[in-house]
């Protein structure tokens, strides 16, 4: 019986792995695995980084963790980095130290700003783990955008059921550009556009939860980019720390001006803690060094279009993608399962979703590295 608790809901496939080295990871039995999900979608510039691992061991050798009176200047600096690719240079930024404890934090801050309770979401959107997001039985607007894309009227009409039924007084729209819980969906543009447009219009805070979509994800450095939408607060996790437990909540110049004029606290040992600033600073600097961005884009399509090309299966019931993060749906849950475990066996590692596959690799997959995954599930689906 292990000594460790595992409550994620997902079996520990392969439970000792002993050496890692960018999208590459090596059991005890000296087996190599391609980690096609990023851990969990945390290592966007690879397992192991040589300058991630420099940056964490200089910051441990000055100040690792501030208390609430003193702090160290590479927090500023990471402060500015993140600002700057999010375009909010006016902005602020607070380092957390999870997702989910991000989402939590801008929750409180539109509360606080508005004055509200209710909170604005899509039906499939995943906002944490935290419970304050899970129970969504009060205090909270769905809007079911299952059907807006088969919309006659482009998902845009001024009387559209969804629109008209958004309640005056809620305090946060809470966003999630392309996940859907994992799923690898993405909402109509224009339905997004209207539903900012309504929720700002009446003085609610407009939220995007960027902890999966964002740093590089979708092809852009942000989800919501593809949305042309501008957010007052961004929730920031995973690739951003390369897998070190670190989040950012960033505000913009408004939203940063009005909470200081509350009295708004949130007390947390870890916050604004040098080390995970350390990290978030080498990681953007390593995507900007390294043109991760782009090469997550014009990679992104060529390995769509190689995932689309497996459609030609009967198992295979669809194929998703934006950037460096696909899904591809199966005939049913069995399927799923039996080409999960076949990949598993040639050394290829992807996440199982019910019936859903989830490909989401580190942006420094090459091309040749994914086109041995093709050649593996080409292989496997073939004889499904």
């Amino acid at each position: 019986m292990s000594a460790v608790f595992n409550s994620t809901g997902h079996r520990l496939e392969v439970p000792e792995i002993v050496s890692s080295d960018g999208i590459y990871l090596t059991d005890s039995d000296g087996k190599r695995y391609m980690d096609l999900e990023s851990g969990v979608w945390c290592t966007s510039v690879g397992h192991r980084n040589r300058r991630v691992n420099d940056a964490i061991r200089s910051q441990m050798e000055v100040l690792s963790h501030a208390g609430f009176c003193y702090s160290h200047p590479i927090v500023e600096e990471a402060a500015a980095s993140v600002l700057s690719v999010c375009g909010l240079e006016d902005g602020s930024v607070v380092f957390l130290c999870s997702g989910s404890e991000g989402i939590d934090y801008a929750r409180q801050v539109a509360k606080t700003i508005t004055k509200r309770r209710l909170t604005l979401t899509l039906h499939d959107a995943y906002l944490g783990s935290f419970s304050s997001v899970i129970d969504r039985s009060s205090d909270w607007f769905i809007i079911d955008w299952e059907n807006c894309p088969s919309c006659p009227e482009g998902q845009r009409r001024a009387d559209c059921a969804h629109l008209g039924d958004i309640p005056d007084e809620v305090a946060e729209f809470m966003f999630e550009p392309g996940s859907s819980s994992g799923q690898v969906r993405f909402a109509p543009v224009p339905l997004i556009q209207e539903i900012v447009g309504l929720v700002r219009g009446n003085g609610g805070k407009i939220i995007v939860n960027e902890v999966t979509t964002g740093v590089g994800r979708t092809g852009s450095w942000f989800g919501f980019d593809h949305y042309r939408i501008s957010p007052d607060l961004i929730v920031i996790g995973k690739g951003i720390g390369n897998g070190y437990p670190v989040s950012a909540v960033v505000m913009n110049g408004t939203t940063t001006q009005e909470l200081a004029a509350t009295n708004f606290k949130y007390m947390q040992s870890h916050q604004n803690d040098p080390l995970g600033a350390a990290v978030v600073k080498e990681v953007i600097a390593i995507i900007r060094d390294e043109g991760l961005i782009e090469r997550a884009s014009v990679n992104g399509v060529l390995f769509l279009e190689a995932l689309q090309g497996l459609a030609v299966y009967p198992a295979v019931t669809a194929v998703r993608g934006r950037g460096m993060m696909f899904a591809i749906d199966l005939r049913d849950a069995a399927a799923s399962r039996d080409v999960f475990r076949a990949l598993l066996q040639r050394g290829f590692i992807v996440c199982l979703r019910g019936a859903t596959l989830r490909i989401d690799p580190p942006l420094m997959i090459d091309r040749d590295q994914f086109g041995s995954f093709i050649d593996a599930l080409d292989e496997i689906l073939s004889v499904l």
